[in-house]
């Protein structure tokens, strides 16, 4: 008998906080985004709890109270998970999984989680390995806390913490092995970049879900795995592709998230390499996310953190079939007018306005303007191409 989706999905219960950091609206939508985390997880969020506070409690992170309104709904309900929008110390970890006694998960363990399962290649699966150690080395104490409950005596005096050393060796020596062998691999990678020539380099970059893969394979003609969840490509894809008469390389990255695990940026190393080496970097947006300025700017962040940010960027606003928005009657005289009642047109009209020509609107699904994309991208790449082979620039204008 074959097992329904809502038969094995986890359930769970989603934590965040509002601070001077993070208001009302934001907690809002960081929790939107875990809980498509947590069903991209194969898990299902029954209930969200938001707490007010200055600051997280540093050895709880909630309150006394919310804790206990926590645990209770956790008991009264059957969950087996409470997942908490953002890092937990290991200390924070150890309480509050004693406090509520279920699995506690912070996002950045979400996150990996979601990682490990949608690694396929040798590369991959070491990076995401990787940064489940170095994850897991400072919060190995919470795994032996059941040690804490046996009696003293004879022969029972300091197991736990033998066992403790004993893993923390294990995990120092497992990180060793997978750094040299992503050494390796960084190597491979680098040579297999070396052997490509000089050929102009195109890499798609942006938040995760906005539509990547699925452009990649109406431009590269290929079959890149591409889903409607967070994280569908973890490894890097590299198509060679021709619009007219020009030939160049272009690259399937990784999508970006807020709230990034540095863990998995340190350990994507050799991923990121591919965008640090680019010629061109296309910034895919979904601009049917409500919160996709956010997403410009959350890439951006990861952009300038591995040294991208000033390289040639065209903004591509993909999922143009799907845009809707809110509209307001013509004897409406209170609404007043907001960024949910823009159209297209209107959206160009702003900041967009002084992207000039270095923006395109999309739909990689329907192929809506791909032509105008195509022709953007052949004139960007070109530009490129007769600044590295300027002897070659005949042949264009010939062919033109």
């Amino acid at each position: 008998m074959v097992e329904t989706r809502e038969a094995i999905s986890e359930k769970a219960v989603l934590i965040g906080i509002i601070t001077q950091h993070q208001n009302e609206k934001q907690s809002e939508e960081y929790l939107d985004e875990l809980e498509f985390l947590t069903l991209t997880a194969g898990g299902v969020a029954v209930k969200r709890f938001v707490q007010k506070m200055e600051k997280p409690n540093p050895k709880t992170f909630l309150g006394t109270g919310k804790l206990e309104e926590v645990k209770a709904y956790i008991e009264s309900h059957g969950i087996g998970t409470a997942i908490f929008d953002d890092e937990l110390s290991p200390a924070q970890l150890r309480n509050i999984e004693n406090e509520l006694e279920c699995k506690v998960l912070d996002r950045t363990n979400l996150i990996l989680d979601i990682f490990a399962g949608r690694a396929q290649t040798s590369s991959a699966k070491a990076q995401v390995e990787l940064a489940q150690c170095q994850y897991l080395l400072p919060r190995l104490t919470r795994l032996w806390t059941h040690l804490d409950k046996q009696k003293g005596g004879i022969g029972m005096r300091g197991p736990g913490e033998t066992e403790i050393e004993t893993d923390r060796r294990i995990i120092r020596e497992k990180i060793t092995l997978l750094k040299k062998k992503l050494a390796t691999i960084d190597k491979q990678m680098a040579v297999q970049r070396k052997n490509r020539g000089k050929m102009v380099r195109v890499s798609l970059v942006g938040y995760t879900n906005v539509g990547k893969s699925t452009l990649m394979n109406v431009i590269s003609k290929s079959d890149v795995f591409a889903e409607n969840k967070l994280f569908a490509t973890l490894d890097t894809t590299v198509r060679k592709v021709v619009i007219k008469n020009i030939p160049f390389l272009m690259t399937d990255t990784v999508g970006f998230i807020r709230k990034l695990p540095t863990q998995l940026v340190e350990s994507f190393k050799s991923t990121l390499d591919e965008v640090r080496e680019s010629d061109l970097l296309l910034h895919v947006v979904d601009i049917c996310h409500p919160n996709f300025e956010d997403h410009i700017a959350s890439v951006n962040k990861i952009l300038d953190e591995i040294g991208s940010a000033n390289k040639p960027v065209v903004m591509v606003f993909n999922k143009i079939d799907a845009y809707t928005h809110e509209t307001i009657a013509e004897d409406d005289l209170i609404t007043e007018k907001s960024k949910i009642h823009y159209t297209l047109e209107d959206w160009k009209k702003t900041w967009m306005n002084d992207l000039g020509k270095e923006s395109l609107f999309i739909s990689a699904l329907n192929k809506d303007n791909l032509e105008n994309f195509k022709e953007k991208v052949y004139e960007e790449v070109k530009k490129i191409h007769i600044q590295r082979f300027p002897y070659n620039n005949f042949l264009y204008q010939n062919y033109e």
